[in-house]
């Protein structure tokens, strides 16, 4: 049955909006609209703009979701007047004048890890290949955590260190999903911002890659949060 909201999916950084299939797949047969945004990740302005685009092509209400990096472009497009709820999976919620970079520089907590970014190269920013799986999906299949760390999308140091200016979790019913087993963003962390926007929070058992490894539960964490302001 076709539903009245539409789900704009923005990924995060080093990866591209292919990791959301199995989630699209998912909301596409419960009758939502899905839209996954291609983030250019040279700039925040500019992925902010590429979900601008898909928040207005959507042809209802938006649910917004990102991930990770992406948490920071669903906070600054996520006041649009068309976006009724935010959900965010082991994702950054920065607040106005903090960027991803500046929110990474908390230290993580005893038995957790942070996320093995190599140092920039020409203003880019990779994870270290050799310990891209145990970082960001060390519970996907071998075969697609290799071709993630050889496929990886550089990642703008600008788009890193640009802050957020609009912050739509102050504005609107905010949603959080947290990776217990999460190397990439501290668990921890991810709590603290979570309490600090609001949001409803749910954990799962998961690595940073929680859209891979548990397409299911994160399908069912997104229609949750659209069933609450359908």
């Amino acid at each position: 049955m076709s539903k009245n909201l539409s789900v704009v999916l923005v990924h995060g950084a080093f990866v591209d909006g292919s990791g959301w299939q199995a989630v699209y797949t998912l909301l596409s047969a419960e009758g939502y609209e899905v839209l996954v945004v291609q983030n250019p990740a040279i700039t925040l302005e500019g992925d902010v703009a590429a979900t601008e685009r898909a928040i207005a092509e959507a042809r209802h209400p938006v649910v917004l979701v990102g991930h990770s990096y992406g948490g920071a472009v669903v906070t600054e497009a996520g006041d649009n007047p068309k976006v009724k709820a935010i959900a965010y999976i082991a994702a950054f919620v920065p607040d106005a004048g903090e960027s991803v970079a500046a929110l990474n520089e908390a230290p993580a907590e005893a038995g957790e890890a942070k996320a093995p970014v190599l140092p920039p190269e020409n203003g880019y920013l990779v994870v270290d290949p050799a310990h891209f799986a145990e970082a960001f999906a060390a519970d996907v299949d071998p075969d697609i955590t290799r071709f993630l760390a050889a496929a990886q999308v550089p990642w703008w140091l600008g788009a890193a260190t640009a802050p957020v200016t609009r912050v739509g979790w102050k504005v609107r019913p905010t949603f959080y999903l947290l990776a217990s087993a999460d190397r990439m963003v501290p668990p921890s962390a991810q709590r603290h911002m979570a309490e600090r926007a609001g949001a409803r929070l749910s954990e799962i058992d998961s690595s940073h890659a929680a859209m891979l490894s548990h397409p299911d539960e994160v399908a069912a964490f997104i229609s949750a949060a659209a069933q609450t302001v359908a």
